[in-house]
């Protein structure tokens, strides 16, 4: 037997349904035969099948077959036995529809919930959890599925501390569905793996787009499929930390500098993953000097697109800009409400919000020995 527990709407449900069903029976017994309204009561163990688990279904059915049985055979003395028969035979056939309404109900949502807990732990596998920590970073964000009911999409999201410094990788895959997830876990794989080996980030983005290229090149859809992603690598060294940059099509970052809020499109002009081989240019990252209080802000164009229904795009600089002052998890949360409320709940694609900063105990060894240098 399914779950018993259900999606009940509380204990108090069956009990005014079994009252509403007592109560016509007793009018209907006190009336003339002319009257006959119990039957109208069908509604009630129905609607204990939708709503409440299966014992208390069964006892709203109890009380409703108790109850209609009672009136059927001893209020309607103008019935002949065959009427009867069928009038028994109909409250039984409602009761046993909701039992088995209810049954069916409550073994769907157990399957619902198991179907859960795989999504769930197959987005762990592929996507970690935020907030990320990797060496003297941290990472707070979200990550929202435009699809309804998917807990994992198309983006893509990565912080590892290597032996080449701290590595960021955020990633878009074009277009949706189980193609573009298994695209996007391709990418992911082959960055994790290349991070830790490879000397540059133009070999980091070369062994994700061969990796890319090997799934278009087995995958069914004859769509072959791009991702457009952001490379970042921060190392220490002894005059502070330096940084490289580079962009395979993804849309600008923001750097947050002593409460300013600014576009960088450090690296851009590279071709997505997947397209590289449409031009002659190979890809090349930029150097950048991160300051130690920095605070980088990546994210998908499911963000920077998304839509009022006045049509007008999401202003994420002027929103980071009012709220610089927040810590790292809470403007995580206030970006994703405020997202949410602008476009009415009504995402268009997958979009991916990472806070990037050094951690406040990394931050403040870092400005110690930038002010003893």
């Amino acid at each position: 037997m399914a779950d018993d527990r259900g999606t009940d709407s509380g204990r108090w449900t069956p009990v005014f349904l079994s009252t509403v069903i007592v109560v016509v029976a007793v009018v209907d017994a006190t009336t003339g035969p002319e009257l006959h309204i119990s039957s109208f009561v069908g509604f009630a163990p129905l609607y204990a099948a939708l709503r409440c688990s299966f014992r208390r279904t069964l006892a709203v059915s109890a009380v409703f077959v108790v109850c209609l049985t009672y009136v059927d055979i001893f209020t309607v003395p103008d019935w002949i036995p065959a009427t009867r028969v069928v009038g028994v035979f109909g409250t039984f056939l409602v009761a046993a529809f909701s039992l088995v309404l209810c049954h069916i109900r409550l073994q769907r949502e157990a399957l619902h919930a198991r179907t859960s807990l795989v999504a769930d732990t197959v987005q762990r596998a592929v996507l970690r959890e935020l907030p990320l920590w990797a060496g003297p970073v941290e990472a707070y964000g979200f990550y929202v599925s435009a699809q309804e009911g998917a807990r994992v999409g198309g983006d893509i999201y990565e912080a590892i501390d290597t032996p080449h410094g701290l590595r960021l990788m955020i990633g878009d895959v074009q277009g949706k569905g189980m193609p573009a997830i298994g695209a996007g876990i391709e990418v992911l794989a082959s960055f994790r793996e290349a991070a830790q080996y490879q000397d540059s980030l133009e070999s980091v983005a070369g062994r994700m787009e061969q990796a890319l290229a090997r799934y278009n090149a087995r995958s069914a859809d004859t769509d072959g499929r791009f991702v457009t992603a952001l490379l970042m690598e921060v190392r220490s060294m002894p005059g502070g930390a330096q940084g490289t940059v580079l962009s395979c099509g993804h849309i600008p970052y923001y750097l947050v500098r002593h409460g300013q809020v600014h576009e960088r499109r450090d690296g851009e002009g590279a071709l997505p993953l997947g397209l590289g081989s449409l031009s002659a240019e190979p890809r090349h990252s930029v150097r950048i000097h991160p300051a130690p209080d920095d605070w980088i802000v990546l994210c998908t164009d499911g963000v920077t697109e998304a839509r009022c229904t006045d049509g007008e795009f999401y202003p994420l600089a002027e929103r980071l800009a009012g709220w610089t002052h927040l810590e790292p998890a809470e403007l995580a949360r206030t970006l994703r409400a405020d997202l949410e409320s602008f476009t009415d709940g009504d995402l268009k694609d997958d979009a991916t919000v990472l806070i990037v900063r050094r951690t406040p105990a990394a931050t403040q060894l870092s400005m110690a020995r930038a002010a003893a240098a």
